[in-house]
């Protein structure tokens, strides 16, 4: 084969500044095979930035960063996901597509960017269109190069490791970084909105006066400026006359851990909040009461129907019942006296055949007499079921222990 002449020679590609860096091979470069852990975008721009500055890949360039800022405009906050969207960032950063292609080509060398899910050109079948085809969904990483710049400590491997720690040099260059200054905002003056004559005063935000649940006359949430005269009204008075809004977090986060094993199993307390049924729960949870015993409790508070706010209604529940005398509440069982059991003998020999109008009867006015179905379930369990019914035998019952544990 003959030579053209006047050709002009092939260009060879720059070498690499740093040889020890590879580019991150195709079958890595996906969330399930990549050694990059995720990435957040505030956390991703800023070792994106790095990678670029550092020249670990030829091709990288001011456009690289381009459009890693633009991805990073996009991309979701919480798991860095990220449609590719080619069109719409070549048109946002004014260079063809072909030089997108090429530029996330460099972030997904440089261990940046992983393939979350591959984009094909089937046809969704989308209803009012007549082509729409998957797209492409790339994830933000940081790779291990520059953890390793930066001092970083890493729990565990790959896509789902984090940052656990520094080493005593990542702290002091984050230490370096810090004492850097700043460059300030200078207010000239000449800013003006547009269409006034002067610049434009301060938007108020939008303020919501929500009430705050508060059953014991405290707030859980108080603020952080007291008066001086309340600060030292709270230093003066002793730590048994403080209430259960006064916890330390250790005991907070174990209220919470409670609220979360007792929700799933009070069907009427889940749509509460987890903050909220703990604080809730905190007279339950002082009395040693472990969480099935807890949800027992709250299972007898409402047998019939669902409250709209669970944490209200347990407490004004919990602080009707320690409002009560005790004098009000049996002390005894009443199936252990000889003079009922008599009556109750009696009642059954005297007592005709029951009927369906009898057992209506029960089933809606026996409620504010739940001792009565209790001992007579503790005394027949067959013929109370019979009577008044599981779900009221259930009530009773639930009181009884109650009133039993509370005397107790």
């Amino acid at each position: 084969m003959r030579r053209t002449t006047g050709a002009a020679p092939r260009r060879a590609p720059s070498p690499c500044p740093q040889p020890a860096w590879t580019p991150v091979p195709r079958n890595a470069q996906e969330v399930d095979t990549t050694a990059a852990r995720r990435a957040r975008p505030h956390a991703w721009l800023p070792a994106v930035a790095w990678l670029i500055d550092a020249a670990l890949h030829p091709r990288a360039t001011a456009t690289t960063l381009a459009v890693a800022r633009d991805l990073a405009a996009r991309m979701d906050y919480r798991l860095g996901f990220v449609l590719y969207d080619l069109e719409g960032t070549a048109a946002r950063c004014g260079v063809s597509t072909a030089t997108v292609k090429r530029h996330v080509r460099v972030l997904r060398e440089l261990g940046a960017l992983v393939w979350r899910r591959h984009g094909t050109k089937r046809n969704l079948r989308v209803a009012g269109r007549t082509y729409t085809a998957t797209a492409t969904i790339y994830a933000a990483t940081v790779p291990a190069a520059y953890d390793d710049a930066m001092g970083h400590r890493l729990d565990g491997a790959g896509y789902r490791a984090r940052v656990a720690g520094v080493t005593d040099e990542g702290r002091a260059l984050a230490v370096k970084a810090a004492a850097r200054p700043r460059p300030q905002p200078v207010d000239s003056g000449r800013r003006r909105t547009r269409g006034c004559g002067g610049p434009a005063p301060h938007s108020f935000g939008r303020h919501h006066d929500v009430p705050v649940l508060d059953p014991d006359g405290r707030f859980n949430y108080t603020s952080r400026v007291r008066a001086p005269h309340a600060r030292a009204a709270v230093r003066r008075r002793p730590v048994s006359a403080r209430g259960p809004s006064h916890r330390r977090p250790v005991q907070v986060a174990r209220d919470i851990a409670v609220a979360r094993q007792v929700r799933p199993l009070v069907g009427w307390v889940q749509p509460e909040g987890l903050r909220r049924l703990a604080f809730a729960l905190r007279p339950l949870i002082d009395r040693g009461l472990e969480a099935h015993d807890i949800a027992a409790e709250l299972l007898g508070m409402a047998v019939t129907w669902r409250p709209g706010r669970p944490a209200a209604y347990i407490a004004a529940a919990l602080a009707r019942d320690r409002a009560a005398p005790p004098e009000d509440e049996p002390r005894a069982d009443p199936a252990s006296h000889q003079e009922w059991q008599r009556w109750l003998n009696s009642r059954r020999t005297d007592t005709p055949a029951r009927t369906d109008d009898d057992r209506r009867h029960a089933r809606l006015y026996a409620w504010d007499r739940w001792y009565e179905v209790a001992a007579h379930y503790t005394d027949d369990p067959d013929d109370a079921l019979d009577l008044y019914g599981a779900r009221l035998c259930g009530y009773a019952v639930s009181r009884a222990a109650r009133a039993t544990g509370s005397s107790a």
